[in-house]
């Protein structure tokens, strides 16, 4: 393959973002790249290029990476898009090798469809964009919440395992409320800078702040309002969303906050933060403007960091769970697909992925767009790096590399032939992660297929360390 350098990245990213939005990268958007790609800080690009960082990382940044997460089909941020671009590069040579093929004769055709040829990437944009209004309801779940954020000074919890379909939830019931002209924001706190962002209270309160606004539609005015040495950081950023953004609605405003769990290793900003959020929640109890305000979190993985009881937002309001499809919902789901007649196969299926939503779209997904691939092929291929989950395991597998401790924790999950108990700590972040589920105090693999696939690639590592 061409060497992929910073020509080819910038080529490739702006070819993806013309077919998104009809137009080239500007300027200030290739500064972020280059930058992005010399791994510089979003202060260090406005500086050496004279804009302001607010603008750099709360404007410009946000938009382009979720700009090319659309395009390229999978999350993309400053972290992982030299990865990302050079993945949809791989698939456009793939794809033009795939054409080349299609002008052979049928007698220079392959006979057979082998694993190599199940390895095209299937996320969950590209699932989304085969069946665009593909979604399998939850009773009563979708209809418990759409009632309880026309309460007012509502609030919801979301918990479940990456995956497991809590943006789709959010997008559903937000589209309910919003046909009664409810305002809606969804903020995920993925776009936030780690070290930027979450380095001080006052920092994360600004960053807040600012793309509250930018959702809303409304003026940046955080600076009339912010007085972090005379009021403090909490009480300007109350100020700020109860005299400028809340007193400007004439209507219920539904605030939806994803990935909250992101916050958890940084107890000098989630402290105060969460107990911010509880008290707008209170606030609503007896203020009648804070009575439009409805709360929606969406965490992956248990409460399990330190809250005064009176100061939590994690234990008020609604909880809702979200488990695996029922093998009702995975029929439903396989009929959108158009594989109604296929109840035998998809029971194959089930026993490997269970009712994991994303892992049952993607194999049927992968089935409508490539109907030249036998059923069997795809169950042989499954647990492989030839696969078509080879991309989402080597996430996990990169993953816990990256934390031994928690790859020695799954290694004794997956080498158990029961469940087990782990310390409370690495149960939940595999939990979090969807590598494993709960049942009381111990954990199992979440599924077979990543029992079958971590079993090889962790048995080896431990032969390796020997």
């Amino acid at each position: 393959m061409k060497n992929f350098d910073f020509q080819t990245a910038i080529k490739i990213a702006n070819q993806a973002f013309l077919l998104q939005t009809k137009r080239n990268l500007n300027d200030v958007e290739i500064i972020v790249i280059q930058g992005a790609w010399d791994r510089e800080e979003y202060d260090q690009m406005a500086a050496k290029h004279q804009y302001a960082t607010s603008y750099i990382s709360q404007d410009v940044a946000p938009k382009l990476w979720k700009t090319l997460s659309k395009a390229l089909g999978e999350k993309v941020r400053k972290g992982n898009f030299k990865e990302a671009l050079k993945r949809y590069y791989e698939q456009q040579l793939l794809s033009e090798s795939e054409k080349n093929n299609q002008t052979l004769s049928d007698s220079e055709q392959p006979t057979e469809i082998g694993p190599r040829l199940l390895q095209t990437k299937i996320n969950a944009t590209t699932l989304d964009a085969l069946i665009p209004d593909c979604y399998i309801e939850r009773p009563p779940i979708e209809s418990i919440c759409y009632e309880t954020l026309l309460q007012p000074g509502s609030l919801i919890r979301i918990k479940a395992p990456n995956l497991m379909g809590k943006t789709s939830l959010i997008n559903r019931i937000l589209t309910q409320v919003a046909a009664h002209n409810y305002q809606t924001v969804s903020l995920s706190l993925e776009l936030a800078d780690r070290k930027t962002h979450f380095s001080n209270l006052d920092k994360f309160l600004r960053w807040f702040g600012i793309n509250l606004s930018r959702e809303l539609g409304v003026p940046n005015q955080l600076e009339d309002y912010w007085d972090e040495a005379g009021m403090g950081s909490k009480v300007s950023c109350t100020s700020y969303f109860e005299e400028y953004l809340l007193a400007q609605a004439d209507s219920p405003l539904v605030l939806c906050l994803d990935d909250v769990d992101l916050l958890f290793p940084y107890p000098e900003i989630y402290e105060d933060f969460f107990g911010l959020l509880r008290s707008w929640y209170e606030k609503a109890r007896s203020r009648q403007n804070w009575k439009k305000l409805r709360l929606v979190l969406a965490h992956s993985t248990d409460v399990y960091i330190r809250l005064n009881i009176n100061q939590s937002p994690f234990n008020v309001g609604l909880l809702i769970e979200l488990s695996e499809f029922t093998r009702e919902q995975v029929q439903d789901l396989a009929q959108q697909y158009g594989l109604e007649n296929e109840s035998t196969w998809v029971e194959l299926l089930m026993s490997l992925v269970g009712g994991h939503p994303y892992l049952l779209k993607q194999a049927f997904a992968y089935l409508k767009s490539h109907p030249d691939v036998t059923r069997e092929d795809l169950l042989a291929a499954a647990a492989t790096e030839a696969g078509i989950y080879g991309n989402h395991l080597r996430e996990f597998w990169l993953n816990l590399q990256d934390h031994p401790a928690l790859a020695i924790a799954f290694q004794k999950v997956i080498t158990s032939p029961s469940r087990v108990q782990l310390e409370p700590l690495s149960a939940y972040k595999l939990q979090s992660m969807g590598l494993v589920q709960l049942s009381g105090n111990e954990v199992e693999p979440r599924c077979q297929l990543y029992r079958q696939y971590f079993s090889a690639r962790l048995g080896l590592e431990s032969a390796k360390a020997m």
